[in-house]
């Protein structure tokens, strides 16, 4: 398979980021529109009635201000992961939601955690480190460019702000990292050049016998051989002195 193949751009890059945004943005305009509030159906720890939270909070969020800064990220992490590894996104994605949300509820402070920023460390962390694990170039660049954009994130995960629940920052980044060990995903064939092959033989490359052994460039007059039934034929002009 290669990177064409591979890397192929579908309505789903488009069609996942958008619902992502839509939903979060939904919940919250039903909640303006009708004067309710759901953050009671958020992650609520080791009680069981706060389980229901594993898969509703990531929906619901207190103001326009978390709301604003889940949904960018949201949407390009959600991009970046349904174009780089559509086979393995969906799965990604729930199970993404479902273990760090799940992780929220038992290390997490009795108090009730909404947001969508579990899931966006999530998948931050999966896309980074399944990168640098599959040591394609075009995966580790990806890797490189998460870094860039939200590596100021990973400060998130320690309780350096009041009202921040670091706890599923936390919980989000050790999920992505586990998927990222666990979740198998093909990586595409890279294109190797002759001289990259095993079989590679220095002294049968038509354009080395250019070279001498120090590698002075071998002057001729005409140098022909036949491939098949085409006739090559190089021509070689010295230089003219001075």
């Amino acid at each position: 398979m290669t990177a064409k193949d591979h890397f192929r751009f579908s309505n789903t890059v488009l069609l996942a980021p958008l619902l992502a945004v839509l939903s979060i943005w939904t919940v919250f305009w039903i909640e303006v529109q009708f004067g309710v509030n759901f953050n009671d159906y958020g992650v609520y720890p080791r009680k069981l009635s706060g389980l229901q939270g594993v898969l509703l909070s990531p929906f619901i969020h207190g103001s326009v201000e978390h709301l604003y800064n889940n949904t960018i990220p949201l949407a390009i992490l959600t991009g970046f992961l349904f174009y780089f590894y559509n086979q393995a996104a969906v799965k990604t994605l729930l199970l993404g939601i479902l273990i760090s949300g799940f992780a929220t509820w038992i290390i997490g402070r009795p108090s009730y955690h909404i947001g969508a920023s579990g899931v966006i460390y999530v998948l931050a962390s999966f896309i980074f480190f399944k990168g640098v694990f599959a040591k394609h170039f075009r995966l580790v660049a990806l890797s490189l460019v998460v870094v860039f954009i939200y590596g100021s994130m990973i400060w998130y995960i320690f309780p350096i702000e009041e009202g921040i629940s670091w706890e599923g920052h936390l919980s989000g980044f050790l999920t992505g990292f586990l998927l990222a060990l666990l979740i198998k995903v093909k990586v595409p064939d890279e294109k190797k050049y002759e001289w990259e092959k095993e079989e590679y033989n220095e002294e049968d490359d038509p354009f080395l016998k250019h070279f001498d052994e120090d590698g002075n460039f071998i002057e001729g007059n005409v140098d022909e051989k036949e491939e098949g039934n085409v006739k090559i034929t190089y021509h070689y002009k010295k230089k003219d002195k001075e």
